[in-house]
């Protein structure tokens, strides 16, 4: 993000535009969840079983690509993130020692996470 902002042209367009457009883009979301919430969308389960999934993809997307690497939040963000990756059965331990990159929440672990945001 510094790197953009710093050393691209009109970098700092580029990270204003993200993010506004991004709030944007979930006032829409948003929006279209009330129509759906008037209209009785609610009934056709499977339809809006699908509008879930996708509206909790979407806030995990941003949710990496936005929290995790600012400040010192980041760090509990990852640590909370991580231990819940630690409950999954089987390859959960496998999940942490791969999101950390070593033996503790670091660097390489927000690198990871503002990479899959993109």
């Amino acid at each position: 993000v510094a790197h953009t902002c710093r050393n691209v042209q009109y970098g700092w367009l580029i990270r204003n535009l993200h993010a506004n457009g991004a709030s944007l883009f979930f006032i829409c979301v948003y929006l279209h969840i009330g129509r759906g919430l008037y209209y009785g969308s609610y009934l056709y389960k499977e339809t809006w079983n699908t509008g879930i999934i996708l509206l909790l993809a979407l806030m995990a997307t941003a949710f990496v690509g936005y929290v995790l690497p600012w400040g010192q939040m980041s760090f509990w963000g990852a640590t909370v993130i991580t231990n819940l990756f630690s409950a999954i059965p089987y390859i959960g331990q496998t999940l942490v020692e791969w999101a950390w990159g070593g033996f503790s929440v670091d660097n390489p672990t927000l690198t990871r996470f503002f990479t899959l945001h993109f």
